[in-house]
């Protein structure tokens, strides 16, 4: 295979999950890895580094279009940004010390985890349960919704910020589930708020990853290229789909990579 070839080819795989993480919050990465070890035979290392880049560039892309269209909540991805980002620097520098196949277990486990949630019946808030001290004060509510529980979600996106680093994906699966079942934002304000954060979380270790080796050039370019023009795509098509379509897209494809990840990593 010719290296244009094999280039175009990475950029096609590459649009379709930065198609599927902009409408999910996903924000690619946690199909794009699986997709570079199991279709092209890439490296953990380097498919996790490409990864990374290609997450800053999804959200460049998707959540400029999403805070212009008002679905993105600003305050609440800026106060969560800290916890992903102190976490995020932790996962990049343990990374180097695992093998791969203990890394594509850990992967296709998270994946797994990430499904169940997604599809179990949603917790509604308990009529009258007043809002969180801390949302009040910072005023972290949107137009017809409160915000709960924050203490809980910052910690869990401490972990969310860890799994980025180390696995090379924007942890999207995490913020999404924390928003939306810990912290009781509407679905849609959960998968855009996500894709306004992923970027600097995946910013925080992807310099680690480049002083390792683990950020090939010519790996990276037609990568980010293709999960950027998915990520546009994506975002134009969010209004136009119901929340369950979106909830169960997102299971599917992240229940299959799973099994994959997870059957490779024991071989």
């Amino acid at each position: 295979m010719t290296l244009t070839l094999f280039s175009a080819e990475l950029a096609a795989a590459s649009m379709l999950a930065g198609l599927i993480g902009a409408l999910t919050g996903l924000g690619g990465g946690v199909l794009l890895v699986p997709l570079l070890i199991l279709g092209f035979g890439v490296n953990v290392h380097l498919a996790a580094g490409a990864s990374l880049i290609s997450v800053i560039a999804t959200s460049s892309g998707a959540a400029s279009s999403y805070v212009r269209d008002g679905l993105t909540n600003i305050r609440i991805g800026i106060l969560l940004e800290v916890a992903t980002t102190l976490g995020a620097v932790a996962g990049a520098l343990v990374a180097s010390h695992l093998s791969t196949s203990a890394i594509a277990v850990i992967f296709g486990i998270v994946l797994l985890y990430s499904a169940a949630k997604t599809i179990a019946p949603s917790a509604q808030p308990t009529p009258g349960t007043a809002d969180d001290p801390i949302a009040v004060r910072l005023r972290l509510g949107g137009a017809g919704y409160g915000v709960q529980r924050v203490p809980l979600g910052f910690a869990v996106m401490a972990v969310a910020g860890a799994l980025s680093g180390l696995l090379g994906i924007g942890s999207g699966a995490l913020k999404v589930l924390a928003m939306d079942r810990i912290m009781r934002l509407p679905f849609k304000v959960s998968t855009t708020t996500s894709n306004f954060m992923i970027g600097v979380t995946a910013a925080a270790s992807a310099g680690i990853y480049l002083r390792h080796g683990y950020i090939d050039p010519l790996l990276v370019w037609p990568v980010m290229l293709g999960v950027l023009a998915g990520a546009l795509c994506g975002a134009r098509l969010l209004h136009q789909i119901r929340v369950a379509s979106l909830r169960w897209l997102f299971s599917a494809v992240i229940v299959v990579l799973a099994v994959e990840m997870i059957a490779k990593g024991i071989r």
